[in-house]
């Protein structure tokens, strides 16, 4: 049992490394990447701790299909059928932390969608009355198409170059479907509390690959940057849009966006920036899917050698498990 001790506990541990590592290499790639990479790691190392889940629960049902009995299975192991029960009841806290983050998210849309009730527009543009400053991208929900929902007070807040900006901002989030990259993530960090620390990572470089498209498609960094700072300036507390799912220009920490649309456009690192950058999201995948396999083969082979001990029967992986065991100490505990 010590070695799949190990196993698991080493494969729980690694999404606290693994957040640490994606998020030192979003800061050397250009935003877009950055989301992508992010959105992937979160993905990873969520499956790889449910992986180990998962084979914790499944221990005693792997000894009875090796035929043996679970009173052996206890005496050899007495906190084999505990750790089976902590690990069930860690899926279904899971489970639970799931739908409930998945009502939020529905429960959200829904509200904002109502908040629109009343709006004036034209094709994907959706003008809010009001003396309230916001504006967010709104997602599709139930057969109506993504809008950009502006207040009638932010629009009257920002001058007509800074308007093409904000409007700009706000497609781009509609257009790179941005709002499940941050579903993910969101998701993804209610199986490992690890993965939580990507979602303000993620939020970031979400508003700085909009703020990117934005300066883009109108073509002045600085008018772009001042866009960004006078809505964030005017932009009502409390918005709405904060954060998940629904995306704002006045989200996020504005002052080292301004400052990063002041700066040349960021471009993919080149040389050995670049090749360090892929290297550790490799070493991170691949971290990640050989821990999943390993544990889901380990333990299945593990359980079986312990069997053919116990029953006295030899075994071809003996060694092997037999010298691990030698050095991870008594396979009884």
């Amino acid at each position: 049992m010590t070695i799949v001790l190990v196993l698991v506990a080493l494969l729980l541990a690694l999404p606290w490394a693994g957040a640490a590592v994606a998020g030192r290499l979003t800061e050397v790639l250009p935003p877009r990447w950055a989301c992508w990479s992010l959105a992937a790691a979160a993905l990873l190392l969520a499956g790889g701790t449910l992986s180990a889940l998962v084979g914790l629960f499944h221990v005693p049902f792997l000894a009875s299909l090796e035929r043996l009995p679970i009173s052996r299975v206890l005496a050899e192991w007495p906190a084999a059928v505990p750790i089976a029960c902590a690990a069930g009841a860690g899926m279904l806290v899971q489970l639970a932390l799931l739908v409930r983050q998945w009502i939020r998210h529905r429960s959200l849309l829904k509200r904002a969608w109502s908040a629109t009730e009343g709006s004036t527009g034209e094709g994907d543009l959706l003008v809010v009355p009001g003396r309230e400053v916001d504006a967010f991208a709104l997602p599709a929900y139930r057969g109506r198409p993504g809008r950009v929902v502006v207040t009638s007070g932010m629009m009257r807040t920002l001058k007509p170059a800074e308007r093409e900006v904000l409007l700009a901002h706000e497609r781009a989030h509609l257009a790179g479907r941005h709002h499940l990259l941050s579903a993910v993530v969101d998701l993804a960090a209610m199986v490992h509390p690890a993965i939580g620390r990507l979602r303000g990572a993620l939020g970031f470089h979400l508003e700085r690959w909009a703020d990117e498209d934005a300066a883009a498609i109108v073509g002045n960094r600085k008018t772009a940057a001042a866009a960004i700072a006078r809505a964030a300036l005017t932009g009502s507390s409390g918005s709405r849009a904060d954060g998940y799912p629904l995306l704002s220009a006045t989200s996020g920490p504005v002052p080292q966006r301004v400052r990063a649309l002041l700066l040349p456009e960021p471009v993919a690192p080149q040389g050995g920036m670049r090749q360090a950058g892929a290297l550790a999201m490799g070493v991170l995948v691949l971290a990640v899917a050989i821990g999943s396999l390993t544990l889901a083969y380990g333990l299945h082979e593990y359980v079986e050698y312990a069997s053919r001990r116990l029953l006295g029967t030899p075994s071809g992986c003996s060694g092997l498990w037999g010298a691990l065991e030698g050095l991870l100490g008594s396979g009884t505990g």
